[in-house]
């Protein structure tokens, strides 16, 4: 809302241009295929709850190819524990609190209508450390999530995962791309033309493929559809501080 606000205020001003990087709730595809499930895993779960989730471009979407989502599920549970929200002067802690208190209920709020709405709660879901004075929200997971639900939809930026399956590689696609945001994506196969043609496919301005988050400053950063406009990052990102111009001269021949 800030950033369509952003744009439309730049408008009317002096027709000025505005580059924005807002929102994602990012898809990060698991193939039954894929060349290493533990390392699917622990980057599934720790690049949701990196930051608290507070993160634009977290794979908030799960989506898990049916025949291994079981076996998937379980590795992911083993790892929740080492996320468990604690004191983050301390050198073993993982996951802090939230940044405020309108945050922390939003999020509890996004929690409470995964419930409403169907979705299984199999991990997290809670307030913690309540007594700390600050905002720490249990790392939490959600299986059984259809896209319609509103935990699948809306950015929710807290350490919430939903979890979808699919069956083929079009489902994973045509989930995928069934949302308002674009920014970025995982694709996990061993099968390097089903990775390439689901990358083609996918709507987001950066697809990682056997990894995710693994980023460069040389690299393009940014989102297509409601994700935002342009690019940070590498030499693509001057283009925004530069005006193309075209200039015609005409040389007439002698007769």
């Amino acid at each position: 809302k800030v950033g369509k606000r952003i744009h439309v205020m730049a408008g009317l001003s002096n027709l000025k241009r505005a580059w924005t990087e807002l929102g994602g709730k990012s898809p990060n595809i698991v193939f039954a295929d894929c060349p290493d499930l533990d390392r699917a895993v622990e980057a599934a779960v720790g690049s949701v709850f990196f930051n608290q989730g507070e993160s634009c471009n977290a794979p908030s979407r799960l989506l898990v190819e049916a025949s291994i989502k079981d076996k998937f599920l379980e590795k992911a549970l083993a790892l929740v524990p080492r996320y468990a929200p604690a004191n983050p002067l301390l050198p073993d802690t993982i996951m802090g609190a939230l940044v405020d208190k309108t945050q922390m209920d939003t999020v509890l709020g996004y929690i409470e209508a995964g419930q409403q709405d169907g979705a299984k709660l199999i991990a997290g879901g809670a307030q913690v450390l309540g007594a700390s004075g600050g905002f720490y929200v249990e790392p939490t997971i959600f299986d059984g999530v259809t896209n319609r639900m509103r935990i699948a939809q809306e950015e929710i930026f807290g350490p919430v995962l939903s979890v979808l399956s699919f069956t083929d590689a079009a489902e994973a696609v045509s989930i995928a791309n069934d949302s308002i945001y674009g920014l970025q994506a995982g694709v996990w196969t061993r099968d390097i033309n089903k990775a390439h043609g689901v990358a083609r496919a996918l709507k987001a301005g950066t697809v990682h493929v056997n990894s995710y988050d693994e980023d460069d400053i040389t690299v393009p950063f940014g989102g297509v559809k409601q994700s935002g406009v342009g690019r940070d990052k590498s030499l693509h990102a001057f283009d925004k501080y530069s005006e193309l111009k075209t200039t015609w001269i005409r040389i007439d021949s002698p007769l």
